[in-house]
């Protein structure tokens, strides 16, 4: 069973499922997070949805590089957990199912290729209070308690 975090279900909603693949990037004691400027500010582990054809490895590749202008290896699985939300950029409500790696960036390719994103390098204890999603801060905390 995948642990659910965040809002609860609102049971009169209808959510689309959506798919997605997020890393835990750490690299010489520091962890990598994309900061995304809209729909609104927030600190977030790197990754995103996961396209319909498209494997979760390689999408977590390309939302990497995307969002942080990092390219990553040495991925290997955490888990999952799940999450109910709306979704401004889609307009739409969506159940996430995310997927969570520990990886090792690898790589710098440039800037982020994402407009209103930048990569920022900080201590894994500071990552925790900064992440703005509770799936993110869990799997945060299991790592570096």
């Amino acid at each position: 069973m995948i642990p659910r975090v965040g809002e609860p279900v609102d049971r009169n909603r209808r959510y689309r499922i959506r798919p997605g693949a997020y890393a835990v990037l750490v690299r010489n004691g520091e962890v990598l997070l994309t900061h995304q400027q809209e729909p609104h500010p927030e600190f977030q582990l790197p990754g995103g949805g996961i396209d319909p054809g498209e494997a979760t490895i390689p999408a977590l590749h390309r939302e990497i590089l995307e969002e942080t202008g990092w390219r990553a290896g040495r991925l290997t699985r955490l888990g999952a957990f799940r999450r109910f939300t709306f979704m401004p950029e889609y307009d739409l409500w969506a159940e996430k199912i995310c997927h969570v790696y520990l990886g090792r960036p690898s790589l710098q390719t440039g800037r982020p290729l994402e407009v209103g994103h930048s990569a920022i390098w900080t201590n894994p204890q500071l990552a925790v209070e900064m992440v703005g999603n509770e799936g993110d801060r869990l799997f945060l905390k299991k790592l570096f308690r």
